[in-house]
């Protein structure tokens, strides 16, 4: 792989610890400001939706800024934005850091997801992809127990200072290791906004939205959840975490290997079993081991969907004039279903109805990704439209 997609992936890597890392910190977090579980989950719901409107309107403003300034400037917003969380001294304050570096999430997966298409030969675009985006799952996998544990020995805010950190390397290696590449094409932005119309670009956003959203709703609250049902010690958030960030993992490297080979099919299964999965993490919940199975099981095939959703809503909106705008404005939109996920996780624990809820209320959104999926199967064979299973 070329080096400037390690610069893309370490990127990544920082902009996933500091989406995902909120989930383990909740505890703390709350305990800091004096305020419930469910009012601190909205540093997630807020850098959710900060994603979903930040990242048409970057790439809008960027349009004539190459793209590696456009990164580097991305990058520096994410260290500002993490700084000023990690500093706060009101919840206020947390939130408007969040905001700030919610700002960079959309527009640098955007970017970043047409340049590494760009960087590598058309058969392995979508694996280009998913290289760059392997930076969320080592996030994941590393970055986020990390996190989790060091708020637990330090505090939170030591861990948004160390993510602040990360994000200054991220800076440096794109502007070291990504060459400077015009950009092709200035996107035309009314032609673009007009593509968004076409019932096929609107049926693989739909997909984006709920697929992720369902598994949101379940780990946003799993600290205490876990704590709470399953009755593990609060330090072991830091592995379950662990187990979480395996899963993605694994569900990357699924979804990134078979999705040329059979992108529907692989979305009908994955979201079908996310669903079933959280169905059963809602009744077993109580059990540790099921606990860590439907962790890893949950994550792994929420996960397995991401590079190909991206693939998808690429291939339509190319097809429909809206390749640039759709790509960052489609990042924003799994941010939108991490936003809806956190939402109506923390809505059924207000009701009263158990920190076990958010699982079948996830599995209630999952079955609405695939029933969208089915949907543009089924219009893309009833109109002889040309393959997804094709690399572009």
């Amino acid at each position: 792989m070329p080096s400037a997609l390690w610069a893309l992936a370490l990127s990544a890597f920082g902009i996933g610890t500091t989406e995902f890392v909120i989930a383990g910190l909740l505890p703390q977090v709350a305990a800091d400001f004096n305020i419930s579980i469910p009012q601190a989950g909205n540093l997630a719901t807020v850098y959710a939706l900060g994603v979903f409107v930040g990242a048409p309107l970057l790439i809008i403003l960027g349009t004539r800024i190459p793209r590696k300034g456009m990164l580097m400037l991305l990058m520096s917003l994410f260290v500002i934005g993490n700084l000023v969380t990690a500093t706060a001294s009101d919840f206020n304050i947390a939130l408007l850091g969040r905001l700030v570096t919610s700002l960079t999430h959309g527009a640098f997966f955007g970017i970043g997801a047409i340049l590494a298409a760009d960087l590598v030969a058309p058969n392995k675009r979508v694996q280009a992809i998913s290289f760059m985006f392997s930076g969320l799952t080592v996030a994941n996998l590393v970055g986020v127990p990390v996190g989790t544990w060091l708020s637990q020995v330090m505090s939170w805010r030591d861990t948004f200072y160390a993510i602040t950190a990360v994000g200054v390397l991220g800076f440096i290696g794109v502007m070291m290791l990504v060459p400077k590449i015009a950009n092709h094409e200035r996107p035309q932005i009314k032609k673009e906004f007009a593509a968004f119309a076409n019932v096929r670009v609107l049926l693989a956003m739909g997909i984006t939205v709920f697929g992720p959203a369902a598994f949101f709703t379940s780990i946003t609250y799993i600290a205490p959840m876990m704590v709470e049902i399953a009755k593990f010690d609060p330090a072991s958030v830091t592995w379950l975490m662990v187990v979480f960030g395996l899963g993605l993992f694994l569900g990357n490297i699924l979804g990134g290997r078979y999705a040329d080979k059979a992108l529907m099919p692989l979305m009908y299964l994955t979201l079908g079993a996310q669903a079933i999965v959280l169905l059963i993490f809602s009744q077993t919940a109580h059990s540790q081991i099921m606990s860590v199975a439907c962790i890893l099981l949950m994550a792994g095939f929420g996960f397995a969907t991401v590079s190909p959703i991206q693939k998808l809503v690429m291939d339509k909106a190319r097809a429909a004039g809206a390749p640039t705008l759709a790509s960052a404005v489609n990042i924003g939109l799994f941010n939108l279903g991490n936003a809806i996920g956190a939402w109506v996780g923390g809505f059924v624990i207000s009701a009263g109805l158990g920190y076990a809820a958010p699982n079948w209320a996830g599995a209630l959104l999952s079955v609405i990704a695939l029933l969208l999926a089915l949907a543009s199967g089924a219009m893309d064979r009833r109109d002889g439209a040309p393959s997804v299973l094709q690399t572009a």
